[in-house]
């Protein structure tokens, strides 16, 4: 049983959708697909050199009440952040929550 209480943050999901600026052009859009209350738990973290600037990622697991629906090409906002999510676990055998496997990067120039 998942409880309430352990669903502590509030997210949103968005989408992206495909956009043109007034040149013809394409923008990057997202929207949104859904607001949920979610546990963050940070899993791991590695940085890596590109080029001239240093890349942390971090991966964290995100886990929602049970919501068929969000893909590996969706997104997590939370408190400003931009999670990717790389891959959508369901428990399908339950349907009690999705585990969202995401990675949050930044990049500071060095």
């Amino acid at each position: 049983m998942l409880r309430a209480g352990s669903l502590n943050r509030a997210v949103v999901i968005q989408k992206e959708i495909g956009e043109q600026d007034a040149a013809g052009q394409p923008v990057d859009a997202w929207v949104d697909v859904a607001t949920a209350w979610a546990n963050i738990a940070a899993k791991s973290g590695l940085e890596v050199a590109a080029s001239d600037s240093q890349v942390s990622a971090a991966r964290y697991s995100i886990r929602i009440r049970y919501r068929p629906g969000i893909t590996a090409a969706m997104r997590v906002i939370h408190a400003g952040a931009v999670y990717g999510i790389q891959a959508v676990l369901h428990d399908e055998a339950g349907r009690q929550h999705t585990d969202l496997v995401c990675e949050r990067l930044d990049t500071a120039n060095g």
